[in-house]
């Protein structure tokens, strides 16, 4: 088995501060691309228990982390951004398990590419967040980027196995 990303040393022109970032970006995608599996294509909508659906947690990962970067370049969202925002979560018989994951993972590979251009010297430099314009630092914003993909792991992780668990009941078919 494989060491987790943290634990196989730096990222090449990462800097140092914004290791911990990229590290749990990067273990989200690799632990989504295992989780996630083509058995579960007819269920990725469901939302068990009125628990959030794989889909929606797969796409917020994605969106979250497109904002938090923009925000942290001290840029306001784009229209696109915002449609996004609304669609997340919601049905769309085009999306399909594989779209998802290679979203997921063309964000997060473009987000390590963005870190390896910020100057270290700017992460505690003010920014604002969303249209309240909350104040916060640029690695604020960065590093919630990167918590907030873990967390949606861990409640997408609950909503598989709750998914799996109902299949080997019978519950769902």
């Amino acid at each position: 088995m494989e060491n987790e990303v943290w634990m196989r040393g730096p990222i090449p022109e990462i800097p140092i501060l914004l290791q911990p970032v990229a590290h749990a970006l990067l273990q989200v995608n690799e632990d989504v691309q295992k989780l996630i599996t083509d058995d579960l294509e007819p269920y990725i909508w469901i939302k068990p228990f009125s628990i959030a659906s794989i889909a929606f947690h797969l796409q917020h990962i994605v969106g979250v982390t497109d904002r938090m970067f923009t925000y942290s370049k001290s840029k306001g969202l784009i229209q696109e951004q915002f449609d996004y925002l609304a669609s997340e979560g919601k049905f769309d018989e085009k999306i399909t398990i594989q779209i998802l994951k290679q979203n997921l993972e063309d964000r997060i590979l473009y987000s390590i590419e963005e870190i390896k251009k910020i100057d270290p010297l700017t992460l505690m430099e003010e920014r604002f967040l969303g249209r309240k314009q909350i104040p916060t630092t640029q690695i604020g914003l960065l590093f919630h980027a990167a918590e907030h993909a873990q967390r949606h792991y861990g409640q997408l992780l609950v909503t598989v196995k709750t998914i799996r668990g109902l299949l080997m009941t019978g519950s769902i078919h």
